[in-house]
């Protein structure tokens, strides 16, 4: 089975992480030929090619790469697209001369607008496979465009079963399995190399034994910087060392901060002297290993959490804004601790009690990596998803005609 998977970025974001852990899962299976299709060069391309992939780069335009929805209204996305349409047209009719080279069983798209290209794109006996990583009813035009391409998609994959709920009732008629993302345990684990935070937030190093605590993501306006400033002004008798690791990754620049914007945030909240900021990272084990509690502070449902699942993993101490995937992801009081999102004195208690009980943090961190290596096996993902295309490609004739 050869399959294609279609990324609409090259940098590295938790799609493009679960991804790199379904190839790195795959190539333990005979069989199936995967390669890589990026709309833009970046640092998942080598990533891929270190795993024996073979990748390829078929840019977008600047002007779609920076179209995205998220935070726009939508007559406004709307009247961008419609000025792009041809644009959109001359990368579709690239994308399929692209595509027939490979000859691909499955077309495997991996981002919202990788889905819609793609159901313009694919045509002959392949099957098109829509990874769903976010809500589909919370961006109004992508809603659209999906419920119009939807008969072309053989099958999408919905990371959780909030996702998976959500598409059912965004794309009436859409066909959509559960397959939760997967995390490499071998890689993230407690024991390995460790970053040093202070050397990479140019900040003085720290009395051994400091507690400390980070945020760790992209800068999206909905992973709740803000909560976390506000948790942080509430603890200032609290002995921890606050980080927030990350950066602006995509082009989507109404979507997401700038490190500007949060520095003025946490001066806002009173707490900027305190907060360390450290560089975004391809690799976050290391990371994580250096922090002792990891925050997650999603102020919108989350569609799955990576960051959580891999916090587990390397048995870290994880505080979940208990909304969407997120929420069916941890057990409050066994594996994590929970708070309603938003809540900044909700989470400012988490923290505070993880931070002055070692052996609550102990205790969480510990039964974190016992559920994260068993439920979020990089082994289990690849079996799950192979499953999904054999159903892709044995579908009727009658129904592949009409996808």
């Amino acid at each position: 089975m050869r399959v294609v998977y279609f990324n609409p970025v090259g940098c590295i974001g938790g799609a493009e992480r679960s991804l790199l852990t379904l190839l790195a899962g795959l190539r333990r299976h005979t069989g199936i030929e995967c390669r890589l299709l990026l709309a833009a060069p970046g640092e998942l391309e080598s990533e891929a090619r270190t795993l024996g992939i073979e990748s390829a780069v078929l840019p977008l335009p600047a002007g779609l790469s920076r179209l995205g929805e998220s935070g726009a209204p939508a007559a406004s996305v709307i009247g961008a697209a419609a000025l792009r349409l041809p644009a959109v047209a001359a990368y579709a009719a690239q994308l399929r001369r692209f595509l027939s080279r490979w000859e691909p069983d499955v077309v495997h798209t991996n981002g919202l607008k990788s889905h819609v290209l793609g159901a313009l794109a694919v045509a002959g006996p392949a099957r098109l496979v829509w990874h769903l990583h976010d809500y589909v009813s919370a961006r109004a035009v992508t809603r659209r465009l999906l419920r119009a391409s939807r008969r072309r998609c053989a099958i999408a994959v919905g990371v959780s079963e909030s996702v998976t709920r959500d598409a059912r009732a965004a794309v009436p008629g859409l066909t959509v399995a559960t397959v939760e993302n997967g995390v490499d345990s071998r890689h993230f684990t407690p024991e390995g190399p460790t970053a040093d935070l202070d050397a990479l937030a140019a900040a003085p190093a720290l009395e051994p034994g400091t507690v400390r605590v980070g945020l760790v993501g992209t800068y999206a306006r909905w992973k709740g910087h803000d909560v976390f400033f506000d948790a942080l002004a509430r603890l200032a008798h609290v002995p921890l060392q606050p980080y927030v690791v990350g950066g602006p990754l995509y082009d989507t620049t109404d979507s997401q901060w700038q490190r500007d914007d949060l520095e003025r945030m946490a001066e806002r909240a009173g707490v900027r002297s305190r907060v360390r900021f450290v560089p975004f990272s391809a690799d976050v084990a290391p990371i994580m290993r250096a922090l002792d509690v990891i925050v997650h502070a999603s102020t919108a449902p989350e569609p799955f959490g990576l960051v959580i699942a891999e916090a587990m993993c390397t048995r870290r101490a994880v505080i979940v804004s208990a909304a969407g995937g997120a929420a069916g992801l941890v057990r409050p009081e066994v594996d994590a601790l929970t708070y309603e999102p938003g809540d900044a004195p909700g989470l400012a208690a988490a923290i505070e009690r993880l931070v002055t009980d070692a052996s609550t943090r102990t205790r969480i961190a510990a039964a974190g990596r016992v559920a994260g290596a068993r439920r979020f096996d990089s082994a289990r993902l690849a079996g799950d998803m192979l499953r999904v295309y054999e159903h892709a490609v044995t579908m009727p004739a009658s129904v592949a005609a009409a996808v």
